[in-house]
């Protein structure tokens, strides 16, 4: 069995960063409490309990004086005010690239702009670009429910309307959203705010589905990208399977492929990848010859 390994695999700068400014701060010995989960991988986030990571749900819980840690998807501005007036010693772990969609938000708004965002209206990166909204704001999450949004509804034009995303959206989606709201709004802006990491992963794992028989891709299960990954191979027509960690591998289904392509979420550790090859090695062994690539 040959095994193809996505290139780029794994943590996006983004959440490495955050990890590393994380692991930073807990190294000095005190608790840290993290603003929702830091990152979307169980496993990982285990590992970071174990060195005095404490997550809480929201910032109400965190205590006066304590140490405070946002995670790579941000919070709205709100969030941070609340934390200062505790007098928390805030540790931002924002993704610079989400740090940019927010700002274009925030722009849009000032301009007078209705602000429609393509997103998982409960993911808490979108959650967070909403607090940098002053004005009215929109989520949709496909054309269709654009088109079918109260303001459409409501009035059928929109005078000025701009368009951000999520950062882990398609382009496709992306441009068809924008496609539909040319003909939607008087006048429309625009900002491609999809961070490059996501588009290069989308992009390796297109590449990698046309030439393997099946492709497994490695992600905390509530990980929106790589869902997007698992939906991108199978899409392509290629067969997928969507694991956590090196435990869920399927032995089955790796029987009789002669090639198998690895890919993992922009949130998945490199010791989770290494551990879940180095599995599929070992099956593969038992099936016969093994390369790697």
């Amino acid at each position: 069995m040959k095994i193809l390994k996505a290139d780029p695999i794994g943590m996006c700068f983004g959440v490495r960063r955050a990890i590393e400014t994380l692991e930073k701060a807990l190294s000095g010995g005190k608790t840290v409490y993290a603003i929702g989960s830091p990152i979307h991988n169980p496993q990982e986030v285990e590992r970071l309990r174990a060195k005095g990571l404490l997550v809480v749900e929201n910032e109400e819980t965190v205590p006066e004086g304590a140490v405070a840690f946002i995670r790579a998807h941000g919070v709205a501005p709100a969030v941070i005010e609340r934390l200062e007036r505790k007098g928390a010693t805030i540790i931002d772990g924002t993704c610079p690239f989400v740090r940019v969609v927010q700002t274009r938000a925030r722009e849009l708004s000032d301009a007078g702009y209705h602000v429609l965002i393509l997103g998982d209206e409960k993911h808490p990166e979108v959650a967070g670009i909403l607090g940098y909204v002053r004005g009215s704001a929109t989520v949709i999450s496909s054309v269709s429910a654009f088109l079918n949004s109260t303001i459409i509804q409501k009035s059928g034009r929109i005078p000025k309307l701009g368009l951000v995303s999520q950062t882990t959206q398609q382009h496709r989606l992306l441009a068809e959203v924008a496609q539909a709201a040319v003909g939607r709004a008087d006048e429309l802006r625009v900002f491609n705010t999809i961070c490059h990491a996501t588009r290069e992963r989308q992009q390796a794992v297109a590449e990698l589905a046309a030439k393997t028989e099946g492709l497994i891709v490695i992600g905390g299960h509530d990980s929106a990208n790589t869902a997007k990954l698992c939906r991108i191979a199978r899409d392509s027509g290629c067969p997928a399977q969507r694991i956590e960690h090196a435990g869920e591998l399927d032995e089955t289904w790796l029987n009789g492929k002669k090639s198998i392509g690895v890919a993992a979420g922009a949130s998945t550790p490199d010791w989770l990848i290494d551990q879940s090859i180095r599995a599929i090695e070992e099956i593969a062994g038992r099936q016969g010859d093994v390369s790697n690539e």
